[in-house]
């Protein structure tokens, strides 16, 4: 195997713009999971129903946006492959940094605590929950800086 340069690298890489990276997750009932965003303060932007429930949605708080897929949607798209649909039982953990975790534990008050509230040793003050669908949700606040 050859280790591109530095020089090389820069050269041969792409300058891409991007404008935001937005997390689809998967859930059996996408409904509770708009609930548990909407507690934050976030608002639904989009819905694609199938039947009586959600087969999509996506709920957003400003430039932030999360959105929601039910397996049983996603099993049904005839462009997934057979890994791309296995996958999907897969969790995802995301990482949310904030201005104040206080607002945060008062919002989700009736939601069970994963992780209690901690001081990290990289300066962050963090809780942790995890949305209806089992997805791990962190919440971190950073000392403010002088």
């Amino acid at each position: 195997m050859t280790v591109a340069t530095e020089n090389e690298r820069n050269t041969t890489i792409p300058r891409v713009t991007f404008k935001r990276i937005t997390p689809v997750l998967f859930a059996a009932d996408v409904e509770p999971c708009l609930h548990f965003w909407e507690s934050l303060g976030f608002s639904r932007a989009m819905e694609v129903p199938d039947g009586n429930t959600l087969a999509f949605a996506a709920v957003h708080n400003g430039s932030l946006e999360v959105m929601y897929q039910s397996f049983a949607s996603a099993e049904k798209d005839p462009a997934a492959s057979a890994a791309t649909k296995s996958a999907l039982r897969s969790h995802a953990f995301l990482y949310i940094e904030v201005d104040n975790l206080d607002e945060i534990l008062a919002a989700m008050k009736h939601a069970p605590l994963e992780v209690e509230p901690h001081m990290t040793f990289y300066g962050a003050r963090e809780v942790g929950f995890r949305d209806p669908a089992g997805h791990f949700i962190t919440f971190a606040e950073f000392a403010k800086q002088q």
